[in-house]
């Protein structure tokens, strides 16, 4: 299919582009980008005029429980949800079940995402085998099969030396250890941030210092190798500090949040609704404004959703009970339009880093830029459209969402992958079947 996108606010953070203008796409790439003033014959026309057009956006940190698990999401399932938020690629974490620790799930994930999925999936391995911080995984052999980084996410490496082994390994093959910092020890048996709140309603708490201490120590330990560390989801000011730091010494360190960190409190838990039970945990307003001001300042370079879908009988269990994880990929970009850009005042270029090119050059992807030659992954985005988040009408699997009835601007219209339209908000049928199915 041959499109034209017709009088859209083009973002492109890597040349700084912020301009109306016309893209013309061809054979699955960009091939002008300006003013159009003849319509070629044969192209599928998108009106994109009072909307904008982002690279795009690309998860850094998504849960599609395939496979193993496949009654909370499937690959099909989740890549959906991707496309419905405006997600054109998303990084895959490893722990499934079987973990990704072998060629032979690496290559079951990537087939599966080419028979089924909508948008483009990456696989990240596991640091160790069957995520047990024993023992390390083949490296070798799963920068082979194709994974663009390590992670035991989930679980943390608590062995110092075997982490130290892992960032010189990865190092050697230019690959990312992706880390989920925390201190067991002191996380242990908690359910919610550790403060105020948590001892008023009588819940366990998990303290900042037990995620801090993980990301010293692995920021440590990154200095200490010279090896590229990506420090997932950090909640609390104290990891922003830390982060901050690293930079200024020049690591080769990079970090992500997630938008409940920015869009909600532990207050929220005050409810008892399960929807609000994450690892790390919802952090206080002191926190939260940390996180803010460190996507502003560019201690934080990704924006990431966390997507961790459950079956509705685990989250409808006791607080105490229930299993950490909610649902973002739906939600994610809207929450920045609205909690970033709206309240905040951020750029639409500054969220198109933080959400399209800065992972993919993490990543080391060849993705977040809408720019003439480059394969046309383009989100089509209404900032100013207004909707009420509806679980029921998610095409996740997940349905546990603390945003539930939530008021919310940005409304995705069109994702674009390779060319094609695999998701329009406009049109009766929304998601364009993969042909491969």
């Amino acid at each position: 299919m041959n499109l034209l996108i017709k009088s859209g606010r083009v973002i492109d953070p890597e040349t700084n582009l912020d301009s109306r203008v016309d893209i013309l796409i061809e054979k699955g790439k960009i091939t002008k980008i300006g003013k159009i003033a003849k319509i070629p014959s044969g192209f599928k026309i998108i009106d994109a005029d009072k909307k904008i057009v982002f690279p795009g956006l690309i998860d850094l940190h998504t849960h599609l429980r395939e496979p193993g698990e496949e009654e909370k999401e499937t690959i099909e399932t989740g890549t959906k949800a991707a496309a419905r938020g405006g997600f054109t690629g998303i990084v895959a974490m490893p722990n499934t079940r079987p973990p990704v620790d072998s060629r032979s799930v690496v290559e079951f994930i990537r087939n599966q995402a080419e028979r089924k999925g909508l948008v483009n999936v990456y696989v990240i391995g596991s640091i160790t085998r069957e995520r047990r911080g024993e023992t390390l995984s083949e490296i070798a052999d799963l920068k082979k099969a194709g994974v663009v980084a390590l992670s035991d996410d989930g679980s943390p490496v608590l062995n110092s030396e075997l982490m130290r082994r892992a960032l010189e390994y990865a190092r050697m093959f230019n690959l990312p250890i992706i880390s989920h910092a925390e201190d067991l020890y002191l996380s242990n048996g908690g359910v919610m941030h550790e403060g105020f709140v948590s001892t008023r309603l009588g819940l366990a708490g998990i303290p900042s210092v037990a995620e801090e201490i993980g990301i010293a120590r692995d920021i440590m330990l990154a200095e200490y190798t010279g090896g590229r560390l990506h420090l997932a989801h950090i909640s609390t000011a104290g990891s922003v500090e830390l982060v901050r730091r690293a930079k200024k010494k020049g690591l080769k360190v990079t970090a992500e949040t997630c938008p409940h960190y920015f869009s909600l409190t532990d207050k929220a838990v005050e409810t008892f609704e399960t929807s609000s039970k994450i690892n790390p945990p919802l952090r206080p307003e002191k926190d939260r404004q940390a996180i803010i001001k460190g996507l502003k300042d560019g201690t934080i370079d990704v924006i990431a959703t966390d997507h961790a879908p459950h079956t509705l009988a685990e989250k409808e269990l006791d607080y105490d009970s229930a299993p950490f994880g909610i649902v973002g990929l739906e939600t994610a970009l809207s929450l920045a339009v609205s909690k970033l850009l709206k309240e905040e005042k951020f750029s639409p270029l500054a969220l198109a880093a933080k959400m399209s090119l800065n992972p993919a050059k993490i990543l080391g992807l060849d993705k977040g830029r809408v720019q003439v030659g480059k394969v046309a992954d383009l989100t089509i985005v209404d900032l100013n459209k207004e909707y009420t988040v509806r679980v029921e009408d998610f095409a996740s699997k997940g349905k546990s969402s603390p945003f539930q009835g939530w008021s919310l601007q940005g409304k995705v219209e069109v994702t674009i992958v390779g060319g094609k339209v695999v998701y329009s908000n406009t049109e009766k049928v929304n998601f364009l079947q993969n042909e491969n199915t």
